[in-house]
């Protein structure tokens, strides 16, 4: 059966890659995002919907589809406010999920960050261990959760400080082995393939992806 999906941050690195490979997808016959302005495609399948965030229920009569994936998130460099911060880092994925899911959608797939800890004493990595630990007491038949390392994505403002690491991890990921292979850096491309390939298997639960592992699933990819 085809199913419909929302996305969430889809102008993201990993937002925008989700995107390409869910139009590309036979399995998926609509794709919703939510954009605070348009981006520049189009496609028979897309749909968007331009949404302020801050007040996500007036939308919620829209907001319908089988899959839910939030890619959303911010860096301290762009949102230096840590109340800022933490509304679209941890309140408006859980505002999503919660009307989502009683609209009736079956998974909802969140990225969030290696080293999430609700209990961590850094603001980035509680907050993203916060919005796991309540975002899996909503009521969906599965959550997903990525937890990706280093990014490795074409930018379009360019990060100096991730261009420079990413060219280290080139050289430093293959002696990253065993229990570090975590923390290889890994491109957008495998997060989106993972996702969607996960959305498509009848699996009932909670899950957490580290790295490594969903670098290991999309080499097995088949969703295309």
């Amino acid at each position: 059966m085809e199913k419909k999906a929302i996305v969430a941050g889809a102008s993201g690195a990993i937002g925008n890659s989700l995107l390409f490979h869910l139009l590309g997808n036979k399995n998926y016959a609509h794709v919703l995002i939510l954009v605070r302005s348009e981006l520049r495609i189009q496609h028979p399948k897309l749909q968007q919907l331009v949404v302020d965030y801050d007040r996500i229920s007036d939308y919620a009569a829209q907001l319908n589809a089988d899959v839910v994936f939030c890619c959303l998130g911010t860096t301290k460099s762009k949102t230096p406010d840590q109340r800022q911060y933490k509304k679209i880092d941890y309140q408006y994925p859980l505002d999503i999920a919660r009307i989502t899911s009683r609209n009736g959608s079956k998974g909802f797939h969140l990225i969030s960050s290696i080293g999430a800890d609700k209990n961590s004493k850094m603001f980035y990595t509680r907050t993203k261990g916060e919005v796991e630990n309540d975002l899996q007491q909503v009521p969906f038949d599965d959550i997903h959760i990525y937890r990706p390392s280093l990014l490795d994505a074409p930018r379009k403002d360019k990060r100096f400080m991730e261009s420079s690491m990413n060219i280290i991890m080139n050289v430093i990921n293959p002696v990253l082995i065993g229990g570090l292979k975590k923390y290889r850096s890994i491109r957008v491309e495998d997060i989106a393939k993972t996702m969607i390939r996960l959305s498509l298997e009848d699996k009932k639960g909670i899950f957490v992806h580290e790295s490594d592992e969903i670098q290991k699933l999309s080499e097995g990819d088949t969703t295309e």
